[in-house]
């Protein structure tokens, strides 16, 4: 609570890596009776490069839902604005958008500012939340409990021990452990489960061989990337850009899990959807990628070295 008459905007930075749960946390927050019940309206804006267009945006949405709720006298007109900043911005940017909060955000809002990058801390009026992965054990009662659901681990030890395995592959990944969790209990025997690990193994193995360093969670790195696929081990998929939609937005009806571990293989590039989520906000995570020939370089070594080069 403000005190009565501060004239300062309190802003609430939470920072934290790619797909940790920034915005599941905000949306799970602003859920609770004492956080809606406390502010006119709730506004979420994402922001990718506080442009005229979306200052313009900003501007209006926040106009618009002081106009409709300046008749609630307990509320004062004041609202939570969410922003997802997407990407780092600059540092005129930021200050542009802290800018345009003070000007038009009515007196005892508040704002939730969430971002991958440091540089959203200075313009925190509170101590910033650091979101970090899950600890491996953590995440391993996390996997476990979506991939065996109400089935009792303790009756299927193999499978167990291959569950372990696996979630110690994909280092706390979220993504990763909805997708293949999925996969897991869809196809529940020891040789599926078996033939799922060696290929993780693999594909570190070549991930490290190409980039020096083991892949953290390959469907939401930044840069390319090159994953295999199980059915076909002469092929790779190679994924592009990626990025989340809400609900009411329609996703494309190929899954990355088919793509990878089952026998759908679409030509060209395509969009594929990555995952659903089934709680708050219920994004949507899509990417676009292509299957590739994995060019065998080392029989064109090897003929080099017989014609003496």
């Amino acid at each position: 609570t403000q005190p009565h008459g501060a004239e300062e905007l309190e802003v609430l930075p939470i920072v934290g890596p790619r797909y940790v749960g920034k915005s599941t946390l905000v949306a799970h927050v602003c859920k609770d009776e004492r956080v809606f019940g406390h502010f006119s309206n709730i506004l979420f804006f994402r922001i990718h490069g506080f442009t005229d267009d979306e200052l313009a945006t900003f501007r209006e949405g926040c106009a618009a839902k002081l106009q409709n709720h300046m008749s609630d006298s307990n509320k004062d007109g004041r609202l939570l604005v969410v922003v997802e900043l997407d990407g780092d911005l600059s540092e005129e940017a930021l200050n542009r958008l802290y800018s345009a909060s003070k000007q038009y955000v009515p007196r005892g809002s508040k704002i939730i500012l969430t971002s991958r990058f440091n540089t959203i801390v200075k313009f925190g009026t509170t101590k910033p939340l650091n979101l970090k992965y899950l600890s491996h054990e953590a995440y391993w009662y996390f996997f476990k409990t979506l991939t065996f659901g109400s089935t009792d681990p303790e009756m299927h030890p193999r499978l167990t021990h291959l569950a372990m395995e696996i979630a110690k592959v994909q280092r706390s990944c979220f993504l990763d452990a909805s997708i293949v969790a999925r996969l897991l209990r869809d196809n529940f025997n020891g040789l599926f489960w078996s033939k799922v690990l060696a290929f993780f193994r693999c594909f570190i193995q070549q991930h490290i061989s190409r980039f020096g360093q083991p892949p953290f969670c390959p469907l939401g790195e930044d840069r390319l990337a090159y994953i295999g696929r199980m059915a076909a081990p002469s092929e790779a998929v190679v994924v592009y850009h990626h990025h989340h939609r809400s609900s009411e937005e329609e996703v494309p009806r190929i899954r990355m899990d088919d793509v990878i571990f089952g026998s759908v293989k679409p030509h060209g590039k395509v969009e594929v959807l990555i995952w659903q989520s089934h709680i708050p906000p219920y994004y949507s995570y899509v990417c676009t990628c292509e299957i590739q020939e994995i060019k065998n370089t080392g029989a064109k070594r090897k003929r080099s070295v017989g014609r003496g080069i």
